[in-house]
């Protein structure tokens, strides 16, 4: 079985986020990068996958040389090769153009993803390579089993979950508790120096949206504590202030 992983290049959740140039830029400048945390659950259990199935594991980025080192991660984790796409990922529909392009070439049998990058939080991409492939496209997928050509999955719904079952070629958008996420080790680590990371061109420029500009969530406001026998003050409050009444 043949397995893409595409990952994402995001900030670390813990990184303090500025933008530059009228705020119409992010500013990258000390800012800690990792594999996206959904993706992470995909890439985890693509190699519990290619483990049990046997095959190819490859992870693809699409963005520029900054994001080798979260490639280089992926590897240790354990894919066999990485591909990044030379271009600035601009928007959703351009990253799904992207993977679209070489996953038909690669001829891959399971891509997956993570639900959602944790940047822009889109949840887009998924469907569009699905839209783009002729391919089903299910998310967010919390369980996923192989077995031959059928795969058996869950999926959150709101309120509850879906079992559902389809036949490979499909994709998925990833999300915990599909795998427990992989800690590379020495070994890992020291391999993943060796293995192949392809570097290719973009092979389109179309985008469908463009950043006008950022802005930071509004400050939180400060508490007002009400005694918990003082029920006038609180429907005041809610009422009045808050205005949700």
């Amino acid at each position: 079985m043949k397995i893409l992983v595409c990952i994402t290049h995001v900030p670390d959740t813990t990184s303090k986020i500025q933008f530059t140039a009228d705020n119409t830029k992010f500013d990258t400048t000390g800012v800690q990068f990792i594999i996206g945390p959904y993706d992470d659950y995909a890439l985890a259990r693509a190699v519990e996958l290619r483990d049990q199935t046997g095959g190819t594991l490859t992870v693809l980025n699409v963005g520029e040389a900054e994001t080798e080192p979260t490639l280089r991660k992926a590897l240790a984790i354990g894919a066999d090769e990485a591909i990044r796409v030379n271009a600035n990922p601009k928007d959703s529909f351009f990253v799904a153009s992207q993977i679209a392009h070489y996953a038909k070439e690669g001829g891959y049998d399971l891509i997956l993803m993570g639900r959602e990058s944790i940047d822009f939080n889109g949840g887009m991409v998924h469907g569009m390579v699905g839209e783009l492939l002729n391919m089903p496209s299910f998310s967010p997928v919390m369980k996923l089993e192989v077995e031959g050509t059928n795969v058996k999955m869950a999926r959150e719904i709101e309120g509850g979950k879906e079992m559902l079952e389809a036949t490979l070629p499909l994709i998925a958008g990833c999300q915990e508790p599909i795998a427990e996420w992989k800690i590379p080790n020495m070994r890992g680590i020291m391999s993943a120096r060796t293995k192949p990371l392809n570097v290719v061109e973009a092979v389109s420029n179309e985008t469908q949206a463009e950043v006008s500009r950022y802005e930071m969530p509004p400050a939180k406001g400060s508490v007002k504590l009400v005694d918990k026998d003082n029920v006038a003050e609180l429907v005041r409050l809610l009422k009045n202030e808050a205005k949700v009444l």
